[in-house]
């Protein structure tokens, strides 16, 4: 199984070679891809932060480098699965 991460902190990935899914890794089962965000950005400053919508506080990240990801990714695989993970849930404080 191709399992491809997108995070603007690939180097995070790298505690999985510790974990079960090291040994998966190992064994074959599993095929853990991680790719920077930034990598698809078009200016100067890899900047992936967006203004959010309406205003306010805060910042979130960019359509365009996370399309360009997406799309460069489904393209390497023929049978792809998608998952895609948002900020819908509840807060945890």
């Amino acid at each position: 199984m191709r399992i491809d991460v997108i995070s603007i902190f690939p180097e995070f990935f790298s505690v999985t070679e510790l974990s079960l899914l090291g040994k998966a890794r190992e064994a074959g089962l599993v095929d853990l891809h991680t790719h920077n965000l930034r990598d698809f950005t078009d200016d100067k400053h890899k900047s992936v932060d967006d203004i959010p919508y309406g205003g306010g506080p805060g910042m979130v990240l960019g359509a365009p480098p996370v399309a360009g990801a997406v799309d460069w990714i489904l393209a390497q695989s023929a049978k792809p699965r998608l998952l895609i993970t948002d900020p819908q849930g509840r807060r945890l404080d």
